[in-house]
């Protein structure tokens, strides 16, 4: 089992930037992918970055140039680097990590709001 804990959301104003981290713990060696995801309000959770245990990114549209997704393998860490903060990147940003050796079981942390003002 994995456990996962975000920190770093908050209150910022736009152009502004932020820098999320997730630190998992427990069985930390099975961890693969991490990545984040958000869901802002009245919409659908929806990825935002994810990065391979061999550093391979992927962004949604919507955040490439602004955000950077980075991690530390050893200290099963994961960052989320926002830089350009718009009103509409305004979500509860989830932790996720993929467990890479069980098939399909992933683990979810518990969100941390991201709130950016105009």
């Amino acid at each position: 089992q994995v456990q996962l804990v975000e920190s770093g959301g908050g209150l910022v104003q736009a152009g502004g930037s932020l820098t999320l981290s997730c630190a998992a713990s427990g069985s930390i060696f099975s961890v693969g992918d991490m990545g984040w995801y958000r869901q802002g309000p009245g919409k659908q959770r929806e990825l935002v970055a994810v990065m391979t245990r061999g550093g391979t990114t992927n962004y949604a549209d919507s955040v490439k140039g602004r955000f950077t997704i980075s991690r530390d393998n050893a200290k099963g860490t994961v960052y989320l680097q926002m830089t350009s903060l718009k009103p509409e990147d305004t979500a509860v940003y989830y932790c996720n990590s993929k467990d890479r050796t069980v098939r399909a079981r992933e683990y979810w942390g518990q969100g941390t709001q991201v709130t950016v003002s105009s």
